[in-house]
């Protein structure tokens, strides 16, 4: 997430990056639907079409992650797959650079996909099995991607990132260890074609679209993508459908995703069998992300940002608790 210093709404900054695009000028009524998380995203129509200007600070985010993204998303669209479009700007460019009165920022403009998101549906079986063998297909085409020069970084950067943010941070060793651990497991797994490459890492159910007119799923929000075990993202996603409808058994729902999932792709299941440390791995990134994002303090904070960094900060230390433990369960 960005630091919570950039969370703040700034329509102004927003109408000034969309002037690269040729956007509808009258669509700025929709710029109140705003919201920001890794990226303040912005929506507005383009020709008429709902559209969405995304954009971080330039200090935010690597160069070379984001053109990865946008040369992955064009590998994937040429092959059929439903994944978001990128909208080139006035210029031509996919990824617009620009130095603005509140900074330098990356902004690109994607087109809105076709269906309704997953987080909405009932989680039936038809859209269950769409969901899984979306990820499928996705690993799939991903065993087959050779970048095309622009580099995703991959798990063994962001665990040397999270090192460098721990130790910047001066944060206690408990995450130092824990990072040290995983470190140890990871270089234990085997890493082949067939299990290992560009995820999506946030493949859940509030970035899968499900379109009941072509019974697929069009997929969104690939800023966290990293090369990893494929597991990761079957992990992940799993992990979200059990968070979205809040039961405690939802075995039979994981059944019908991993079939769907099958169809398209084989799966590891000697790797999924060590989900503890590839959750691990994400409530450890979790962990540095948040430490960095609420790391700085301002008098006088308005309320909500009062809230938020201690609504975060409480999730700091319910992972923190999961950093005692010596071992991989």
């Amino acid at each position: 997430m960005l630091k919570i210093r950039y969370l703040f709404d700034n329509p102004d900054l927003a109408r000034m990056l969309a002037k690269n695009w040729d956007y509808d000028e009258d669509s700025e009524e929709l710029f109140q639907y705003f919201r920001i998380s890794a990226n303040a995203i912005y929506p507005l129509r383009i020709q008429g079409e709902i559209c969405y200007l995304r954009f971080s600070q330039v200090s935010e985010k690597l160069e070379e992650n984001v053109l990865a993204e946008l040369a992955f998303l064009d590998y994937l669209r040429s092959l059929g797959y439903p994944a978001m479009e990128a909208v080139r700007s006035i210029s031509g460019d996919q990824l617009v650079r620009k130095e603005t009165p509140w900074g330098e920022f990356y902004a690109s403009v994607f087109k809105r996909v076709a269906g309704k998101q997953i987080s909405q549906t009932d989680f039936n079986d038809e859209i269950m099995y769409a969901y899984g063998a979306a990820l499928g297909e996705l690993h799939l085409l991903s065993r087959k991607y050779t970048n095309s020069g622009v580099k995703r970084w991959t798990l063994f950067d962001v665990l040397d990132w999270i090192e460098l943010t721990l130790g910047e941070l001066g944060l206690d060793q408990e995450p130092l260890q824990e990072l040290a651990l995983l470190r140890s497991e990871f270089d234990q797994l085997t890493i082949s074609q067939d299990n290992y490459g560009l995820i999506h890492y946030d493949f859940e159910p509030d970035n899968v679209f499900y379109d009941e007119t072509s019974h697929r799923c069009s997929v969104i929000d690939f800023d966290d993508a990293m090369v990893h075990w494929f597991v990761m993202d079957i992990v992940q996603a799993l992990e979200a459908i059990r968070d979205e409808m809040a039961l405690d058994d939802c075995s039979y729902q994981e059944a019908v995703f991993l079939k769907g999932y099958r169809s398209q792709f084989e799966m590891d299941d000697q790797l999924l069998a060590m989900r503890p440390i590839f959750r691990r791995f994400a409530g450890l990134f979790q962990y540095a992300r948040i430490a960095r994002a609420i790391q700085e303090h301002w008098e006088n904070e308005p309320a909500w940002m009062v809230d938020l960094r201690e609504k975060l900060a409480r999730k700091m230390t319910e992972i923190g608790f999961r950093f005692k433990k010596n071992q991989i369960d």
